[in-house]
C-alpha cells in the first residue's frame, strides 16, 4: 500500500511544480517526474500495459516534443549560455530526489512476487486484450472524437505557428 501513497504524494508535489515554475526547462522534468510516478500508480493498481503506455506515450512524447519545439525555434548562442547556467546542479536535485523516490517503488513492486494475487491494490491485472476491447466497443465514439480533436489541435498549431514568408526575409 505505500508504493501508491509515495508515488501519489511525488505526482501531486511534481504537478505543483510544474505550475508554479517558472523556468520552462525546470517544469519539463517535474512534467516528467509526474507522468512517471502515474505510471506508478497505474503499476499499483494492477494495470502494467496502461503504465507501459504512460511511459511512452507520454513521458516520450513530452520529451520529443520538447526538443522540436526547441529546434523550432532555433534560438541562439545566447541562449545556449543562459540554459547553462540554468542546469545546475540544484536544478537537478529535486527531479532527481523524485526519480529516485519513484525509482525506490518500482524496483519494489518488481522485484516482488508480482502475480494475481499479490496486486498491492488491483483486484485483476488488466491486459492489453481488455484494453482493446472496451476502446473499441463500449468507448468507440469517445475514441474517435478524441482522434478528432487531436487532429483538429494538430491543424490549429500549424497554421498558429507558420510564418510568413515576407517575415522571414526581413530578419534576415
Amino acid at each position: 500500500m505505500w508504493p501508491f501513497y509515495l508515488m501519489a504524494l511525488v505526482a501531486i508535489v511534481s504537478t505543483v511544480r510544474v505550475v508554479t515554475n517558472t523556468n520552462p526547462v525546470h517544469a519539463l522534468l517535474s512534467l516528467i517526474v509526474s507522468l512517471l510516478a502515474v505510471s506508478g500508480i497505474f503499476l499499483t493498481i494492477g494495470a502494467p500495459f496502461a503504465a507501459a503506455l504512460e511511459i511512452i506515450v507520454y513521458a516520450g512524447a513530452i520529451m520529443v516534443l520538447f526538443v522540436f519545439v526547441v529546434m523550432m525555434l532555433n534560438l541562439g548562442q545566447h541562449t545556449v549560455e543562459q540554459e547553462r547556467k540554468w542546469l545546475s546542479s540544484g536544478a537537478w536535485a529535486y527531479p532527481a530526489l523524485m526519480s529516485f523516490l519513484v525509482g525506490l517503488c518500482l524496483v519494489w513492486m518488481l522485484s516482488s512476487d508480482y502475480t494475481q494475487s499479490t496486486l498491492v491494490l488491483g483486484t485483476q491485472v488488466v491486459g492489453p486484450k481488455a484494453i482493446g476491447q472496451a476502446l473499441f466497443t463500449h468507448y468507440l465514439l469517445l475514441v474517435e472524437v478524441a482522434a478528432m480533436l487531436l487532429l483538429a489541435a494538430l491543424v490549429a498549431a500549424f497554421h498558429l505557428g507558420k510564418r510568413e514568408p515576407s517575415a522571414e526575409e526581413g530578419q534576415e
